[in-house]
């Protein structure tokens, strides 16, 4: 049914949205606007992903029936997730709101829920660091503001 393409399509239409308006709220870096600040690449990521979701409402599968069953529950909360991930960002910061969007949906995969949190905390560390230290680009640090070096 092409109806189901079509609703996930939309689905992740307004996740893609949302993702890139939490993305302009970065403040502005130090020293001024940058041609690539922290916000490009998670706006290059809601562009892809508003363009997959056209790409599905436009030319749905005619043989891909809604998993209503357990699948489709585990689709919902990983919208859900990916949602509060995006509104949470600048609040939290990037490291805990990563630590807690891929802990969870780690554990939603069947992770034990201290490995899958261990390891979300560990991917946003990792890629806090790679983004500031080796990509020069600043990504917020929220609740643990008071880490950030000068």
């Amino acid at each position: 049914m092409a109806f189901n393409d079509r609703v996930f399509g939309v689905l992740l239409i307004v996740l893609a949205v949302a993702y890139g308006g939490s993305a302009t709220q970065f403040p502005e870096p130090f020293g001024g606007a940058e041609a690539v600040g922290p916000e490009t690449f998670p706006l290059l990521l809601a562009a892809v992903l508003a363009l997959s979701s056209l790409y599905l409402i436009l030319r749905p599968d005619p043989d891909n029936p809604w998993p209503w069953s357990r699948t489709g529950l585990e689709l919902i909360i990983a919208v859900v997730v990916l949602v509060l991930y995006a509104l949470l960002l600048q609040p939290l910061g990037f490291i805990i709101s990563t630590a807690l969007a891929v802990g969870t949906l780690c554990w939603r995969m069947g992770a034990t829920p201290i490995k899958a949190y261990v390891t979300g905390a560990i991917a946003g560390v990792v890629v806090f660091v790679l983004f500031n230290f080796a990509l020069d680009l600043s990504l917020p640090l929220g609740l643990l503001d008071f880490l950030e070096v000068d």
